[in-house]
């Protein structure tokens, strides 16, 4: 119950309807008490004396009551309703927002299928949790107690039978529950690893058809279904023993009471409507340990669903702005990696990046080439500040970039990444994406810089087009220019083209380089590469291998010094990569 009451903090702004829910059920279990001491008036006083009036006043007053007892449920119902969703609405951002904190890092290390289990499924669990809580958290506590009180005042002779009865259940109960909580608990984990299959093969979904592994991708579903709804059963399983052992136990104890109080009517020491009320009071008072029962499932089903969101809520990011953090106005774009080393697991042995260093002066483009692995991209992801450094340090215009703040540190960097993501929307939404507030003369400049404005221009609705989900009715080429557009509308100081051209062909990639160089000439660009083509008006090339700079300098000093560079530049040369291209 630890995580649960943790996240209790998110009722308090709904804390009226938190409190008047439950003051609303009080109010209809006082009324439920009531109705079996009229019934025994009614039989004892009424029925036994032939007094019609007197059935018919208490008869009135039973249904007064009920009816009151009726418009408290009614409004405990809806207020439970406002509090549970008001609740559930905040947990889901709260959710969503530290999830759009964390770094990159931390996201590395949390399975895309597991966080939308835990915003969607697990969320609801623990809503649901709450909302019945404040029905029945109030209701069946109350009706227990006030229903053996009124027991006891009834007939304290067969409330006795309270003392075989209520062990029976309670043993019962921690037995079960003991048992459920772990199997629920798993079952949330398959759920976590059925969600994952399914992104995946939604995502992949061209992929999956162009290999005609369908009937893989079934069996690799139907084998996350089946051992879901195998722990699902087994859960289940185990915590549908409570309704058949409170059942048995409820039918015991009314036999029993029959047989005593049949006994007592017999020998003159009790009236039938003392029997027939005490009755209706075990009933109440089983049936809330019924209630009580399933209410303690629930509670170990959302505690485990709890567990999972409030390790989300505590996890902090590896990556935050200290304190003091800096926010400069203005930025040149003097980038410098001084003896960086970088891993991105602490506990790994070897690094990804090992004593990196060099400068990009403010209006240099400086190229990344290198063996894939080499370290590129975990290089230039150092500069905008997705992952810390583990030695060294990486500084713009002098300033560490981890003194300065981290918004308005990519505020002045702008990145086109290696997997070129769009959004569900228009594909001015998508270029405006970091500049909402840009005027359409802007996004239209930058559009041209990207080599995206012609194609944007012939497509039916032009900048208003819609883009398919993750882009899937524009070629790699053509998201890779949007992608482009979208890093450059912001005018960051700094520009990273992590690969981002690869899908271009040279034609376009050498017209997007030349209209970089004429209209952003101050801006210091780090470009990742493959090809010897996009790299070779450069004025610094990096070459990386095994996560250490190899060679360092111009295309021509490149070819005289570094045997790595020459060899990638013949094989490349030779294969027509210089040559060829396209999307």
């Amino acid at each position: 119950m630890h995580s649960s009451r943790k996240l209790a903090r998110f009722l308090r702004p709904y804390r009226r309807w938190a409190v008047l829910a439950p003051l609303m059920m009080a109010l209809e279990v006082a009324m439920d008490l009531m109705q079996p001491r009229l019934v025994q008036r009614i039989i004892d006083q009424g029925i036994a004396h032939s007094d019609f009036g007197l059935v018919v006043r208490t008869g009135a007053w039973m249904v007064g009551l009920a009816l009151i007892g009726t418009a408290g449920g009614v409004l405990c119902g809806i207020y439970a309703t406002l509090a549970g969703q008001g609740f559930g609405t905040d947990l889901r951002r709260a959710l969503f927002g530290k999830i759009q904190a964390l770094s990159f890092g931390d996201l590395d290390t949390l399975d895309t299928g597991a966080l939308i289990t835990r915003l969607t499924n697990d969320v609801t669990q623990v809503q649901q949790l709450v909302m019945t809580l404040l029905r029945i958290m109030v209701r069946a506590p109350l009706m227990m107690v006030g229903s053996l009180i009124m027991a006891i005042l009834t007939s304290p002779t067969l409330s006795l039978l309270f003392l075989v009865l209520i062990p029976v259940v309670l043993t019962a109960l921690i037995v079960i529950t003991s048992r459920t909580y772990p199997l629920f608990s798993q079952a949330q984990r398959r759920l976590d690893a059925l969600n994952t299959v399914m992104q995946e093969n939604l995502a992949g979904v061209r992929v999956v058809k162009a290999f005609a592994r369908a009937t893989h991708e079934r069996e690799r579903f139907q084998g996350a279904n089946d051992r879901l709804t195998d722990q699902n059963i087994a859960a289940v399983r185990t915590s549908a023993l409570t309704m058949p052992a409170m059942g048995l136990t409820l039918n015991l104890g009314v036999v029993a009471a029959l047989w005593l109080g049949g006994v007592q009517v017999g020998a003159g020491e009790l009236r039938v409507g003392q029997v027939i009320a005490f009755i209706n009071y075990l009933m109440q008072t089983l049936m809330s340990l019924m209630f009580v029962s399933m209410l303690i499932i629930q509670v170990s089903r959302a505690e485990a669903s709890a567990q999972r969101v409030q390790e989300v809520l505590d996890r902090e990011p590896t990556v935050t702005s200290p304190p003091d953090a800096l926010r400069p106005p203005a930025v040149r774009g003097r980038v410098a990696f001084e003896d960086v080393t970088f891993r991105y697991d602490p506990d790994e042995r070897d690094p990804v990046l090992k004593n990196v260093r060099f400068v990009a002066e403010p209006g240099q483009t400086v190229a990344l080439l290198g063996a894939t692995g080499a370290g590129k991209s975990s290089l230039v992801n150092l500069v905008p500040r997705f992952y810390d450094v583990s030695g060294g340090r990486v500084t713009l215009d002098g300033t560490d970039v981890r003194q300065l703040d981290e918004g308005a540190l990519r505020g002045h960097v702008g990145v086109a990444l290696q997997e070129s993501v769009l959004f569900s929307g228009t594909i001015r939404d998508n270029i405006k994406y970091g500049r909402p507030d840009a005027t359409d003369e802007e996004m239209v400049a930058v559009a041209r810089m990207a080599q995206a404005h012609d194609f944007i221009s012939h497509l039916p609705g032009g900048y208003d087009s819609v883009v398919g989900q993750r882009g899937v009715n524009l070629s790699g080429g053509q998201r890779q220019r949007l992608a482009i557009a979208r890093a450059l509308l912001p005018r960051p100081a700094v520009l990273i083209l992590d690969d981002s051209t690869s899908a271009v062909d040279m034609r376009t990639e050498a017209h997007i380089q030349e209209a970089l160089a004429d209209q952003q000439p101050g801006q210091t660009r780090l470009i990742v590469a493959q090809r010897i083509s996009t790299v070779l008006n450069a004025d610094k090339i990096l070459v990386l291998e095994d996560g250490m700079i190899a060679g360092e300098g111009t295309h021509d000093e490149l070819l005289r010094s570094s045997p790595i560079y020459r060899e990638i530049y013949e094989s490349q040369m030779e294969s027509g990569v210089m040559t060829h291209g396209g999307e």
